[in-house]
Order: structure tokens, then sequence, then C-alpha cells
């Protein structure tokens, strides 16, 4: 594991390594790809203030991909990047898309990796897949990934079983490929946190909702704003497919489904163009407002570029500290 060079005053911060050297960029930040919301526009702004944007395929429409893919490279001539879900059933056209666009990095989720490790690492893609559990670390580490995506379950949308404390160390023991911690991280002190834990590049989702280039609802950015530490509830857990929101009436509904014991069809269809609802219509009470536990630690709505660097600056501060305290023994 290589984290990064540091000397003590912040402003000579360094965050060169694997993951920034790896990616080309300028700070080892990357957005998270989360459907409906991770778009040309937010991944352009993030890219262009040194971190890694993602657009997000999920189950996006092959020709409004392909609209999204042409846009982002005319806002940014930065490295990008494209999340592709692998259970989605737009996934072959995805996959046929990031080819056609020669997209320089490309995240998964939701499945193994191997069709887009085939097809896109011979093209000089770099492939990060997105993983819950040490065993898929080392499964993908051995298909070929670049590096992983170590997602705690403290993460928004669909989640796996353990918490980012304990699934970064686990993980980044376990691979020689860099790991990037998810799940929780909002602020410099989530940053700090990833470091130490053992990655060495972050990925933030919810944080990054609310900017100001994020073209999502007003309304859902609105219901993070004013979440507090108990606002998330994890809906769906019969299914094998939890994923964590914002409580609303939508979740209510969630949870008479888990009191009946309810079929899995049952979940579906109640769960079925939700999260469009929130995003784009600002249904945000029947909706699903996909959100991680960090949307506490959420306050305003700043520019792609600020939050950027306020992460880092606030993550050098502490690294500062911290050795200014391994040398003397005051914080």
């Amino acid at each position: 594991m290589e984290l990064f060079s540091m000397k003590h005053e912040v402003k000579s911060m360094s965050w060169n390594n694997r993951i920034t050297r790896l990616l080309a960029i300028e700070y080892p930040i990357l957005q998270g790809g989360m459907a409906w919301v991770a778009d040309a526009e937010l991944a352009a702004a993030v890219s262009n203030a040194g971190g890694l944007g993602i657009i997000a395929a999920s189950n996006m429409p092959p020709d409004l991909l392909d609209e999204q893919l042409r846009k982002v490279r005319t806002l940014t001539s930065r490295p990008f990047g494209l999340n592709i879900m692998l259970m989605s059933p737009t996934v072959d056209a995805a996959v046929d898309l990031a080819q056609r666009h020669r997209v320089p990095v490309v995240t998964t989720g939701a499945g193994s990796p191997g069709k887009v490790l085939d097809r896109l690492k011979p093209l000089g893609a770099i492939v990060i897949p997105v993983i819950a559990s040490v065993a898929q670390a080392k499964r993908v580490e051995k298909q070929g990934a670049d590096a992983v995506v170590a997602e705690g379950m403290e993460a928004g949308g669909h989640i796996g079983e353990l918490t980012t404390m304990v699934l970064v160390p686990q993980v980044a023991d376990a691979v020689e490929i860099p790991v990037i911690a998810a799940g929780g991280i909002a602020d410099g002190r989530g940053v700090a946190a990833g470091f130490a834990l053992g990655a060495e590049g972050v990925q933030v989702g919810t944080r990054f909702v609310c900017s100001k280039e994020s073209t999502v609802h007003m309304n859902y950015k609105d219901a993070i704003l004013k979440a507090r530490d108990r606002s998330n509830v994890i809906t769906g857990s019969r299914t094998g497919h939890p994923v964590r929101c914002l409580k609303n009436k939508l979740t209510l509904e969630f949870d008479e489904l888990d009191k009946r014991n309810a079929s899995v069809e049952e979940y579906e269809a109640l769960g079925t163009g939700k999260l469009r609802s929130a995003v784009v219509d600002g249904d945000v009470e029947w909706g699903s407002v996909m959100a991680g536990q960090s949307a506490a630690l959420v306050n305003d709505i700043l520019p792609a570029s600020e939050i950027i660097r306020m992460l880092f600056s606030e993550a050098a501060g502490i690294f500062s500290r911290m050795s200014q305290y391994a040398e003397n023994g005051e914080v």
C-alpha cells in the first residue's frame, strides 16, 4: 500500500499516490456512480476540479447514455468514468458504448465484472469494481481489476453487510491493488479515516448530490440537507438486495411489506420507478430518496470544486495535527 507524500505544513501536502497516477487525477477522489444523479454535468464538474467524475449508466436507455458520453467530452478534457451496473438489462449496451467512446475508466457494481474486463481492458480502459466483501475483492483482483472500491453499508442505495470501518482494512490487507474507501464519507474527517484504514483514495456520493452542478430536483437536495443522524433506513432486506434511503411514506410502505412477509414481486412492484420519481420529479414523500448515512453531515450546497478543496484541506489539517502529535504527544 502506498499513501502519499506529506510534509508538516498543510500547504505542502501532495496527494500523489497510486490512485492519482493510475487515473491521472490531482486528488484521489471518485464521485459515486449514482443512478439518475451522476450525469455528464456533475461528472465534468468533479473531473475539472481534479477528481474523477463518473456517469452512471444504470438502466439508462442506450441513446440517452450515448448522448451523455458525448456531452461530457464537451464539458471536460480530463479523465472521467462510467459506472456500469452489471445486473441492469442494458448492461450489454453500456459496455458497447464504453468501448465505442473509449471511456478511460469504468467502475462496476452488482455482479461479476468479467465481461467488462474482457472487453475493455484490452482497449486500455481502467476497470475498478465496487465490492462489499474481502472475497469479492480477491476475486476481481484475480480477474484483472486495476483497483477496487470497498464500499461499506453506510453508503446510499444498494448496500452490503459490512461497515466501512471493518471492510476497508480487511480488503487492504487482502489485495495488492489499490483500495478506494466508500460509504459514510462526506468531510475531511472521513477522507482522513479512509486513508487511516488503508485506502489510497475515497469515493464520495451523497455529498456531491448537494453540489451546485448536480442536476437533481431541489426537493431531493433539501431532503438531504434536512437529514439527521437517524433519518436513514434500510429497505428491501428480505429480497436480498437491501437499499439505504431516507425515511418517508414510501419506506413506511416497505415496512408494511416486511410485516406481512410479502413476496419479492411485491417489493419490486413498489420500488419500480421510485428513484426517478425522487431525483427527477422531486417526489420525496413517495419516491426513493437514496442517500448515505453521511447525509446528516451535509449542510450546504457548494460547487464541486469547493467540496473537493474542503475535503482535502480538512484531511491535510488532520494529518498535520496527527504528525505533530506523533512527535510531541500533543494534538
